[in-house]
């Protein structure tokens, strides 16, 4: 029998305004790679300020992590997906062409339709 591969959610909420919380949520989803599970980061609120170009670049490394910029590049060379709130970005301006490769809009019907498949959501 094929055994079944965990997925996990994870939901991050923080920027700018906890980059100590966005290093703790793309940590552990580097992590959950490394150990061969399904693995999706959901970025809303400031946590989608992550997903624009170069912005992550600016941001010092915190908690005792490395800095996001090489948090979020892990986590997408492993193959990780990122999908951030379109609502989100509009109300902080960010345009669809402003994502760093690996990053794509997603609807909330489709973050629902995530969650309830995971075996695991946690929020930063």
């Amino acid at each position: 029998m094929e055994e079944k591969q965990e997925k996990i959610l994870y939901f991050c909420t923080s920027g700018s305004d906890n980059a100590e919380k966005a290093s703790i949520c793309f940590a552990m989803a580097n992590a959950g790679m490394s150990m061969d599970m399904d693995v999706k980061v959901a970025l809303q609120g400031q946590g989608v300020e992550l997903a624009k170009q170069g912005f992550a670049d600016h941001l010092p490394a915190t908690g005792g992590f490395p800095a996001l910029k090489k948090l979020i590049a892990d986590y997408i060379a492993q193959g990780g997906e990122i999908h951030v709130c379109k609502p989100c970005m509009q109300e902080r301006g960010i345009k669809d062409s402003d994502l760093i490769e690996g990053a794509q809009v997603t609807a909330g019907a489709t973050l629902n339709i995530m969650a309830a498949a995971s075996d695991a959501q946690m929020v930063y």
